[in-house]
């Protein structure tokens, strides 16, 4: 984690020319996320960019209580110009310094807001992955989130029951390969994995 504001527009501004580079028959393909096509791993993007956007501002209610895993998340109809909005709202509320200090919540999580920072940098990063996996599309995430998401994740890789939560087992890479492999493998995924 980081005690430094992040800022968080270069991996949105990623992750919002991945989403636009998807095509509609993409949209039923696998992602690394399992029993997530890519068009529920986007409606997650989205519900999350809302979440998140909510915590960092404060606004806590309905968006900020409601569990990851509720539902199988989708899309709407409007979901090509929805999610590049919601992702700026989101740069742009965890560029206030308050959002990062004091507590929030996420996903029905009281959390500190500089923990909720790290956690949405670690989502951004690791799903901008999946996303470029899924579609085959190139992706080099922003360094500064990478290494943030890098840092929250090591700090994640020893807590017990990590198969039944947010993560999966971490998945072993050499200590030699690149920052963004070693991110995946610690967030449970193959940084191999293919469609």
């Amino acid at each position: 984690m980081t005690d430094a504001i992040l800022d968080l527009g270069p991996q949105t501004r990623i992750l919002a020319r991945l989403a636009e580079s998807v095509t509609d028959d993409q949209l039923s393909g696998p992602t690394p996320c399992p029993d997530l096509a890519v068009r529920n791993l986007l409606g997650h993007l989205l519900g999350l960019s809302v979440a998140f956007r909510d915590a960092a501002r404060k606004d806590l209610g309905t968006n900020t209580d409601t569990p990851p895993n509720t539902v199988l998340p989708d899309l709407g109809p409007g979901w090509r110009e929805e999610l590049p909005k919601v992702l700026d709202e989101l740069a742009d509320a965890w560029r206030d310094p308050a959002a990062w200090t004091g507590m929030t919540r996420a996903g029905g999580v009281d959390l500190p807001g500089a923990v909720a920072g790290a956690v949405v940098a670690d989502e951004l990063v690791i799903h901008g992955w999946d996303l470029a996996r899924a579609t085959g599309s190139p992706y080099a995430p922003d360094p500064a989130a990478l290494t943030s998401a890098h840092g929250f994740l090591l700090a994640a890789a020893d807590e017990p029951n990590r198969g039944n939560g947010l993560f999966g087992p971490v998945v072993p890479v050499p200590a030699e390969a690149p920052l963004l492999d070693r991110a995946v493998g610690l967030s449970g995924r193959d940084p191999g994995w293919r469609p």
